[in-house]
């Protein structure tokens, strides 16, 4: 009888362990609050090792905080925001300028990229009022209009080029998709974005340019690969030819061989080509790499092979393949050594808006080729970024694109880029 009771009381006692130990790990694991630039990316990211993630410090969550106040008060009533006309920059009161849905986009993608979503968050609000505003620019514009706005010469259009509208559009919209959990809401934003799309292969010139250039018009070409490219990696349908002229239209810009750039279309700044290059080239050459390293466990070719046109035909590759892939790689490896040169870095001199588009793009490649040297740029970059902030929070340019609102969004997709690894890794694999 006494060993029978003894059994009972050992049997309660784990019972009531096991209980406390399930109740201890799950509020542990249970997410904190949104508190605005906070790092929500999990370890468990498919593929991605722990030490690739790098949380932002303290001073930049304040840093991104600030920013993120100061941005949401410059929304107008529409929901949309606005950077100003190209003739009149002295403008800088956000709410005396006409809205733009590509100063929108940008402040959309600041939102969502800090951790609101359409139903959740400190942004919540202000992140649906923008996609409404964004979602019914898509919608009115005729089919066959190139862009998705009647309004001309903006500060963006005027430096970027006169489709930077829909390209910038298709973008965010195809970084929310993954957000949106409403079915009508999800078909909405996905027939949005293949509008979006449509338009922007119509823009195509066949060099792989986007027509309608501005001063700095390979900016507008290659933030438009990278959002064709995303809506890709999205499911949406795209012409597989027309991205890769427009990858290739990129990656021209740098010469390998030579280690020259050509700058004519991105207004004689060096900074501006070789940051779009290497963004182009960043998900071909993290191919490349992922193909010798599967040729390397499959024992193709041997341990600590490099990349080369030999080792990636072992591994499987056509000629013709294995020959671009190269020049992906050498293009990548080349371009993201030069972009993040201090003599590049200088840009025109001082920032302008497209100073910081350029940042945006070299630290978005290297994360997309799954390259552990973001951490290097993003600490350097970060800092950089601190030190210029306004007192009120915001960033303006001192050139250019000086429009406060739009160089305020950029800056901060640039500082909370930490929050998106997840994705834009997953953007850079596959085919």
């Amino acid at each position: 009888m006494k060993f029978k009771f003894r059994i009972i009381i050992v049997f309660v006692i784990l019972v009531t362990s096991s209980v406390f130990v399930i109740q201890h790990c799950t509020a542990s694991s249970a997410p904190a609050p949104d508190e605005g630039c906070v790092f929500k990316t999990v370890f468990e990211g498919e593929g991605i090792e722990k030490e690739f993630y790098l949380p932002m410090s303290a001073d930049i969550k304040n840093v991104c905080n600030a920013g993120l106040e100061w941005l949401v008060k410059a929304q107008h009533e529409s929901g949309g925001f606005g950077a100003g006309s190209h003739s009149n920059q002295q403008n800088i009161n956000p709410h005396l300028v006409e809205t733009d849905p590509a100063t929108t986009s940008m402040v959309a993608m600041a939102i969502l990229r800090d951790g609101s979503n359409l139903n959740e968050g400190i942004y919540a609000t202000h992140l649906s009022l923008a996609t409404n505003y964004l979602l019914d620019c898509v919608e009115k514009s005729p089919e066959n209009d190139p862009n998705i706005t009647k309004l001309q010469n903006t500060q963006i259009q005027g430096k970027l080029g006169g489709n930077i509208d829909v390209i910038l559009t298709s973008q965010f919209l195809t970084n929310l998709l993954s957000e949106v959990n409403d079915e009508k809401m999800n078909n909405r934003v996905k027939e949005a974005i293949t509008k979006c799309v449509q338009k922007i292969e119509k823009n195509h010139e066949g060099s792989g340019a986007v027509a309608g250039s501005g001063w700095a018009g390979v900016l507008q070409s290659s933030f438009a690969a990278n959002s064709l490219e995303a809506a890709e990696a999205k499911g949406i349908k795209v012409n597989g030819d027309v991205l890769k002229k427009a990858k290739d239209y990129q990656k021209q810009n740098y010469d390998v061989e030579s280690g020259t750039i050509a700058t004519e279309s991105a207004a004689g700044v060096m900074l501006y080509a070789v940051s779009g290059s290497s963004r182009a080239s960043a998900k071909d050459a993290r191919k490349a790499e992922d193909t010798i390293n599967e040729a390397v466990e499959d024992g193709k070719v041997e341990s600590a092979a490099p990349v080369t046109i030999e080792n990636l035909m072992k591994a499987g590759m056509e000629l013709n393949d294995a020959e671009e892939s190269m020049t992906s790689y050498q293009v990548y490896n080349a371009s993201k050594v030069r972009a993040q040169d201090a003599d590049v870095i200088a840009g025109f001199g001082n920032n302008g808006g497209e100073e910081f588009m350029s940042f945006l793009q070299t630290g978005e490649g290297l994360i997309v080729n799954k390259d552990i040297e973001w951490q290097q740029w993003y600490n350097g970059t970060s800092q950089r970024l601190m030190d210029i902030q306004n007192q009120d929070g915001s960033w303006h340019g001192h050139h250019c694109i000086t429009s406060p609102v739009f160089c305020t969004a950029t800056s901060l997709l640039i500082l909370s880029v930490n929050n998106d690894i997840d994705n834009l890794v997953a953007q850079g694999a596959g085919e």
